[in-house]
């Protein structure tokens, strides 16, 4: 798995834990609608830290909880 991969899997997996939609997450982020669809869809396999330091504060998280999961312990290398 690629970053990129693992950071939209790590978001699904965050919103469906606390039973809130991506609009609601943005929402609550203060992240625009169009960021995160991007990033679901996988249009942006590059997202910022931070974007990702501002969904983690929408959901009340600290970004060491975001990427303390085994979806980042086991990533490709994505040096060509």
């Amino acid at each position: 798995m690629k970053i990129g991969e693992a950071v939209r899997e790590r978001i699904l997996e965050l919103c469906d834990s606390r039973d809130i939609t991506i609009n609601k997450l943005g929402t609550i982020s203060g992240v625009t609608q169009s960021t995160i669809n991007n990033i679901i869809s996988g249009r942006n396999n590059s997202t910022t830290i931070a974007t990702i330091k501002k969904l983690c504060d929408g959901l009340e998280i600290n970004i060491i909880d975001f990427f303390n999961c085994n979806l980042f312990r086991n990533l490709e290398q994505e040096i060509e």
